[in-house]
């Protein structure tokens, strides 16, 4: 981890990015994770069966415990879009290794909101929003949820034929006339929404991080002085907008709701370190190592 890594020039990186998934595998090597080795022939086995064309959903039944069986809330003739199958198949894809990482749950295959089968909370989306014509779908595929089921993210079923469709989150919306949670885009795609999904849960395991009062000088200054990191909207999640931004080496963490919470985190000490001697921050006491070692 010696070169620098500029998060500040984040927002420059996604609108130059080549491939779908380049900037998620470079992203997730930055902050020292590597895939584990391949251990023993069952290991392999999946490998191979991730590699084969027709081997996704065998491969990811085998590795979430999916049963066969209990599909009640599925629709089968709703596709699952390209982007989703992608990333799954990653080799990289360091939710599949880890997902403890991320507190949440998949839902492979996708399931349908309203849920035929009781088990998810969400309904369809909501009556009145702009997000499709009057006439169309209303029903969510959920394709993730927070450990809780307090958040679920899918994407619209009248968009399921898309290669790469919206994702939309269930959150609390105080402008809204509706009870409870609603449908609110989270992010412009699949591939977008997996590569924030990676910066806000993937860097607080593996850095070191300082935590700061969200309301005080410190906060502020380092808001003005660091650029967001150009995702098209904050993360939503238990009741809070997160909001990311970037310098050399670190990435801020800026809760708005919920615990409010403003958490600073470097690729290594090093960079917090020097975060600190740049705004004359004396945060040594509340440095805390990374919570998971990994080989970069």
């Amino acid at each position: 981890m010696a070169k620098i890594v500029d998060y500040g020039v984040f927002a420059d990186r996604m609108k130059r990015a080549g491939g779908r998934w380049d900037l998620l595998r470079e992203f997730q090597e930055e902050w020292g994770y590597a895939p584990p080795p391949i251990a023993d022939d069952e290991d392999h086995e999946l490998l191979l069966a991730r590699a084969a064309s027709n081997g996704h959903k065998a491969y990811v039944q085998e590795l979430m415990n999916v049963d066969e069986d209990d599909r009640e809330g599925v629709d089968p003739s709703v596709s699952i879009p390209a982007a989703l199958g992608e990333w799954w198949t990653l080799p990289f894809n360091s939710f599949v290794h880890n997902p403890g990482f991320y507190g949440s749950n998949p839902e492979f295959p996708p399931t349908m909101r309203p849920d035929p089968s009781g088990y998810g909370v969400a309904d369809g989306l909501q009556e009145g929003s702009d997000l499709l014509p009057a006439d169309a779908d209303r029903r969510l595929v959920a394709f993730m949820a927070e450990n809780q089921y307090c958040n679920e993210w899918g994407y619209l079923a009248a968009e399921a034929h898309l290669d790469d469709p919206r994702v939309l989150v269930t959150f609390e919306d105080e402008e809204s006339d509706e009870d409870g949670q609603v449908w609110m885009v989270q992010a412009p795609s699949l591939s977008r929404f997996f590569l924030q999904f990676t910066a806000v849960c993937l860097p607080m395991t593996l850095g070191w991080s300082a935590w700061l009062d969200g309301d005080g000088d410190e906060a502020d200054r380092l808001r003005a002085s660091l650029a967001p990191l150009g995702f098209e909207h904050p993360w939503r999640e238990l009741d809070a907008e997160t909001h990311l931004y970037g310098g050399p080496d670190v990435l801020v963490y800026d809760m708005h709701g919920g615990d409010g919470n403003f958490d600073v985190v470097g690729r290594n000490r090093e960079a917090l370190e020097a975060l600190g001697r740049r705004f004359g921050l004396d945060w040594d006491a509340r440095l805390k190592e990374p919570s998971h070692r990994v080989s970069a």
